[in-house]
């Protein structure tokens, strides 16, 4: 077995550890808050903060340690990055429409209201999709 330095030890266990403390506030938060609404901001910033420790830990690993640059971590953690606001939205759409009327809003002081509600406005085509005039 190879003996792997202190200094990347060190760094390795501080991004394990980090990861270790947003995963467990993020489950308190999930715990502890209330409202749906609430609840979204703990699992969704601080999981996705704790996984990305472990995902960096992983990395440092694979290239300190083993010598060898791994990508997979990089895509997980893209496909984190990616996923987590998406299904965040879903669920607060999901929760104002089951939850709240319209008038429960504030007004947003333009000419389009809320868009969970309405239909998005009509647009004028652009000029690549009208045909070209001779």
């Amino acid at each position: 077995m190879t003996e792997i330095p202190m200094l990347v030890e060190i760094l390795i266990s501080f991004f394990l550890v980090v990861s270790g403390v947003f995963g467990l506030i993020g489950s308190l938060g999930l715990l502890k808050l209330t409202d749906t609404m609430q609840r979204l901001h703990a699992p969704t910033k601080a999981t996705t903060l704790g996984v990305g420790g472990v995902l960096i830990a992983s990395m440092l690993y694979m290239l300190l340690v083993k010598d060898h640059l791994s990508f997979h971590e990089f895509m997980i953690t893209l496909f984190l990055f990616l996923t987590a606001p998406i299904a965040t939205l879903f669920i607060a759409q999901t929760h104002i429409l089951m939850n709240l009327k319209r008038s429960d809003l504030p007004d947003t002081g333009r000419e389009h209201s809320w868009s969970i509600y309405d239909d998005p406005p009509e647009q004028a085509p652009s000029s690549e999709e009208t045909p070209a005039e001779s």
